[in-house]
């Protein structure tokens, strides 16, 4: 399976990266995006199975990026990791299609927990 990763901070990405393979997914492909215009792009090639955004970027929102693959692949798997994470803002992503929401700091077990019914190890 194909994961792409997408947050502004590169530091955060690889800490992201490093958590899933911690959490018994070193198997998945994983590729990084730095923003939703660098996301769309994977969009058009080889389509990821999953995306995990960053909700506050600069230019968009991870929940623009949201509605946007609703667009273009609803298929595509989708959710969240961010340190803004309240009741109403995972009922808004839940709503437009976000499978979940984990909230930073994150751990091994909240990575478990979100993708272990999206992902087969």
């Amino acid at each position: 399976m194909k994961i792409l990763i997408v947050d502004d901070s590169s530091a955060m990405r690889s800490m992201i990266s490093r958590t899933l393979r911690k959490s018994g997914y070193e198997d998945h492909l994983f590729e990084e995006a730095s923003g939703v215009v660098e996301a769309m792009r994977f969009l058009k090639g080889s389509p990821p199975d999953l995306i995990i955004s960053d909700w506050n970027m600069p230019q968009m929102s991870g929940l623009a990026l949201l509605q946007m693959v609703q667009k273009e692949n609803a298929k595509i798997k989708f959710g969240f990791v961010t340190s803004e994470a309240d009741p109403e803002m995972e009922q808004k992503a839940i709503a437009l299609g976000a499978l979940f929401m984990i909230t930073k700091p994150f751990t091994v077990e909240a990575f478990q927990k979100a993708l272990g019914p999206l992902l087969s190890k």
